[in-house]
């Protein structure tokens, strides 16, 4: 793979890696990482007065390579909402080359309230809704589409674009676009792969946002990263674990009859599994059952998983509710293509333990990103140094970070590290899984996240107990938030 953007990012190791203070914090890194990103100037926007604000949509429409789509209708109170594309370039380094139209929503309450930079890290919806960032400090919020999903996908796409500098890019940009506009505070979130391009993005552009709130965000090293194996060896209970190693036995050996009746669930609802064959999509359902059942599951309902010599219908109901026929069929694969891609060649992703099933799988080592491309990746390589020198910035010079893991997640065996000598925190939700809050942590914990989140916005201390009063009325559940992160079981979210 033609290395794009990792050698200028190689040349500045010194300035992020651990213990080199001689470097010296020298320019803003986005000035010495990426001079070559185009910026949108802001003194083309219309400024609202401190009177009266210009109507919003007025401004948007005078922000440079903005297109308002449409307005859309929203049910939270004190608020606009905007489906907008912005004009990107689909290599930062080269401008004046291909250009595609990203996606984004904004849900506008006024520009003098902080605003949340937020991402998926996948394709996004274009209904209204609000993230719980968004939620407690009553802020704007712009939702951005990653590149290659959706529309927001350069045509013909040039796969060598598809990288975590590039998207890192496609936020400084939009960032630069639109803080004329709104001049309060910013706050940077995602979750799971979102969340992991927050951190890039932050790292990247440290003097983009004033502050990060990253949820369920892993670190892995390299395609298939050996240090989730051992996590799902000791999370939770043993006899949980022990049923699922039994179940995946039991199902692997019953292939002749299982596999036709998964066909035929997959017809039944409307799904195709052509690119893997039924037999692999079967065997790589059952592999990824431990990783599914604690990422999004509840240990309360393993007395559920089917024990040996289950009926068939009780066996696929079981993989369907825990890992999803969706997920390996051809309409996920195409859409989750970018998302395996990257995991492939550059953030990496985890290795499913196969050890208790010898001479029952068919497929060894397989179930891998490489696997789940419509193309082959293998030209493109590994970077193996990118997400290291991520992780030495996070933990020593990033600030202002706030890290919501959940404590039965996979997914947070390779949580990122902070320091809060850097007014930088990590928190794991006891029994949480891949959709952990901020409101959901006990109540000490939760008490330091909102004081801190608050004082990074510059909110006085009657605000800050608005805040906490807030968090309460998630937790109890009288108003409703959108989830940061993926749940692949799911169809994807609606175009």
């Amino acid at each position: 793979m033609r290395k794009l953007f990792r050698r200028p990012f190689t040349a500045l190791t010194c300035a992020i890696a651990l213990g080199l203070q001689a470097c010296g914090e020298g320019l803003p890194l986005e000035q010495r990482e990426a001079p070559w990103v185009e910026t949108t100037a802001p003194a083309a926007l219309v400024q609202p007065s401190t009177a009266e604000e210009t109507d919003i949509l007025v401004a948007l429409q005078s922000i440079p390579g903005l297109a308002v789509v449409r307005e859309g209708t929203t049910r939270i109170p004190g608020t606009r909402f905007f489906v907008l594309t912005y004009d990107q370039p689909a290599d930062h380094r080269h401008p004046e080359g291909q250009r595609f139209q990203q996606r984004m929503t904004l849900l506008h309450r006024t520009t003098q309230a902080p605003m949340v930079l937020a991402t998926t890290g996948y394709g996004i919806g274009t209904s209204a809704g609000q993230f719980e960032p968004t939620a407690l400090l009553q802020a704007n919020q712009l939702l951005v589409e990653h590149r290659f999903f959706g529309p927001s996908t350069p045509s013909p796409a040039n796969w060598e674009h598809l990288t975590l500098e590039q998207a890192a890019a496609d936020h400084h940009r939009i960032v630069a676009a639109f803080k004329s506009l709104y001049g309060a505070k910013w706050v940077s979130t995602g979750g799971s792969k979102g969340g992991m391009a927050s951190l890039y993005h932050r790292a990247l552009y440290p003097n983009d946002v004033d502050a990060t709130v990253a949820y369920v965000a892993p670190s892995s090293h390299g395609p298939q990263d050996p240090r989730y194996i051992h996590f799902l060896s000791r999370v939770g209970d043993a006899d949980c674990r022990e049923r699922i190693r039994d179940f995946q036995r039991d199902a692997l050996s019953r292939r002749e009859e299982l596999v036709p009746a998964l066909a035929l669930e997959a017809a039944a609802q409307g799904l195709s599994l052509d690119f893997l064959g039924a037999d692999k999509a079967f065997e790589f359902m059952v592999l990824e059952l431990p990783f599914s059942f604690w990422q999004y599951g509840d240990p309360a309902t393993c007395p559920t998983i089917p024990e040996p010599g289950a009926r068939t219908e009780g066996m696929l109901s079981a993989l369907d509710a825990f890992v999803g026929v969706l997920s390996f069929s051809d309409l996920a694969i195409n859409y989750y293509a970018p998302y395996y891609f990257q995991a492939g060649t550059q953030l990496g992703n985890y290795r499913s333990d196969e050890r208790h099933l010898h001479g029952l799988v068919r497929y060894p080592r397989q179930y891998a990103p490489a696997s789940l491309v419509p193309f082959s990746i293998e030209p493109y390589g590994f970077d193996h140094g990118s997400i290291p020198r991520i992780e030495a910035w996070v933990k020593n010079r990033g600030e202002r970070i706030l890290l919501v893991y959940g404590q039965l997640d996979p997914w947070s065996t390779n949580a990122f590290d902070v320091r809060e000598r850097n007014d930088s925190y990590r928190f794991f939700v006891p029994g949480g899984n891949h959709g952990s809050s901020i409101f959901q942590l006990p109540e000490a914990e939760r008490t330091v996240a909102l004081e801190r989140l608050s004082a990074w916005m510059g909110l006085p201390p009657a605000e800050s107990g608005r805040v906490a009063m807030k968090a309460s009325a998630l937790a109890s559940g009288e108003e409703p938030v959108q989830s940061l992160a993926f749940d692949r079981r799911r169809p994807p979210p609606q175009e």
